[in-house]
């Protein structure tokens, strides 16, 4: 999981220093995830999900649950 969390956080241009708060959603890919709340943050819940998704591609288990619209 480790080279493909980072494989995706360079495709994304996503900061390492920011890979663990995207395993709790790595850990539990397909339940209830964050959304963004418009308030700036940094990183964004839609920037946590993006790199997620992409690392569960990578892994061979994509979510198949549907994310609610941001």
């Amino acid at each position: 999981m480790d080279s493909a969390l980072r494989r995706a956080s360079e495709e994304l241009s996503f900061p390492s220093y920011y890979e663990a708060c995207v395993r709790p959603l790595l850990r539990n890919p397909e339940g209830h995830w964050p959304r963004c709340c418009g308030g700036g943050c940094e990183p964004c819940a839609q920037t946590l999900i993006q790199v997620a998704l992409r690392t569960l591609e990578l892994l061979g288990t994509p979510r198949v649950t549907p994310i609610p619209e941001w």
